[in-house]
């Protein structure tokens, strides 16, 4: 049996940890910002349902970026060469993420949902090309599997307070100033994750199995092209085998109840007649305690049990959280709110810290941005394109139930489409050998 370091709360406080941590920040800023929170703009500004799900398909960025991240594993960036492979992208990526931002602020619903959803999809795809080099980035730095969980911690909990910040701290500053001027302020805050990563250490380590990988086969031949295209799938098909297409799909409907509620939450309230300040609030406080608490919990869990059993167990949770939302359209009280969100919020991100664990398990050296591109944007794509039809099964609902009572349904049934991750997971523990 292998013995495990036990770290201290004085290596969370580590350059490298805060590094990760404010990289994992700048990540997670702009993902709802895109998403669930320009949905509640959206519907603010008296956006259709239907509107706002189908715009909500600016997401799949995230879904396809495994199609460019061998670029990413194989090319630098010309002007920011002198930052490394990594450290250069991440920084490109960061001022194209703000730049989107700042255009959707300028565009706003004024300019017509065309103009604002094409600024909304070149923040997404910016976004997505700093997830893959931030998650390379975070890979490579680690020296071995429990660095990997502490870096991976560290990350979740900065990922996780910038989907606080972008969903709740974002919602007073809207409702003083303006949806548009808010987001010039959170495009200004990308300038956070830039000085990070200008402080930040290029993983040297991957650097040199780059550059004897370029040198032996350069990307502009034929065999190089192959092995920076091809190459990251091959090893990984090689490497888990017959378990490989199982793994793949059992990622990608691992964040279906979560995926697909998504767009309806924000809309939801604005129906039942909570205030920015309510939900930004609740948000700040119970749920940002949630959040927190469920990052701990998963980190502890993949350690104690393992990752196939954590990984099920944050399946599980995610699936109760998401269906506790059907309780809100007849129980909206302040209470009733704190306690589902709060609830809600420990789940998703115990689930977050599970997944991300076990995928970053399943990558090999020299192909780690494209083999976890892969795996992310595998977890993603089957949720970015249903939750495009949300706001229309909500409307379809209504149709027949009433508003009220079509909220409750959908998430419920959100809900329940996570069975059969679990049940996958599940096959999986009972064939591989225990994480």
């Amino acid at each position: 049996m292998t013995t495990r370091r036990h770290y201290s709360f004085r290596e969370y406080l580590t350059p490298q940890t805060l590094t990760m941590t404010v990289l994992g920040f700048s990540s997670g800023l702009p993902f709802v910002l895109v998403g669930n929170t320009f949905g509640y703009w959206l519907r603010d500004e008296g956006v259709a349902l239907s509107a706002i799900g189908f715009l909500s398909w600016v997401g799949l960025a995230y879904s396809l970026k495994f199609l460019w991240a061998p670029i990413l594993d194989r090319v630098g960036v010309p002007l920011l060469s002198r930052l490394g492979r990594r450290r250069g992208w991440i920084a490109l990526a960061q001022l194209a993420v703000a730049g989107g931002l700042m255009g959707m602020a300028w565009a706003g619903v004024s300019h017509g949902l065309a103009m604002l959803g094409l600024f909304a999809l070149i923040a997404a795809f910016a976004s997505s090309t700093q997830d893959i080099a931030i998650d390379a980035w975070r890979i490579e730095s680690a020296r071995d599997a429990d660095e990997l969980g502490l870096l991976t911690s560290g990350y979740t909990f900065g990922y996780r307070t910038a989907l606080l910040a972008s969903e709740a701290v974002i919602l007073p500053i809207a409702q003083r100033i303006g949806w548009n001027e808010a987001y010039v302020v959170y495009g200004a805050m990308m300038g956070i994750g830039l000085a990070a990563i200008f402080l930040a250490a290029e993983p040297i380590k991957a650097d040199q199995v780059m550059e004897r990988k370029g040198a032996e086969t350069p990307l502009w031949t034929p065999r190089g092209f192959f092995d920076a295209v091809a190459g990251p799938f091959i090893v990984f098909f090689k490497t888990h085998g017959a378990h490989a297409l199982l793994i793949l799909l059992a990622i990608s409907l691992f964040q279906l109840p979560n995926f697909v509620s998504g767009p309806m939450y924000n809309p939801m309230y604005v129906d039942l007649g909570l205030s920015k300040d309510v939900v930004g609030a609740v948000r700040g406080s119970i749920g940002l305690v949630g959040v927190f608490l469920g990052v701990a919990a998963g980190g502890f869990l993949s350690l104690r049990l393992g990752l196939m059993r954590a990984v099920l167990l944050g399946c599980a949770s995610q699936m109760a959280g998401t269906a506790l939302y059907a309780v809100l359209p007849f129980a909206h009280d302040p209470v009733s709110f704190a306690l589902v969100m709060g609830l809600d919020n420990f789940a998703i991100a115990l689930a977050g810290v599970t997944l991300v664990a076990y995928m970053s398990s399943l990558t090999s050296l020299g192909y780690t941005a494209t083999q976890y591109a892969l795996l992310s944007s595998t977890y993603a794509w089957a949720g970015k394109i249903l939750k495009g039809f949300s706001g229309a099964a909500v409307e379809g609902l209504a149709s027949h139930f009433g508003l009220m009572p079509a909220y409750a349904l959908f998430f419920l049934g959100c809900g329940a489409i996570g069975i059969p991750a679990l049940l996958l997971f599940w096959m999986l523990k009972q064939r591989q050998q225990p994480a």
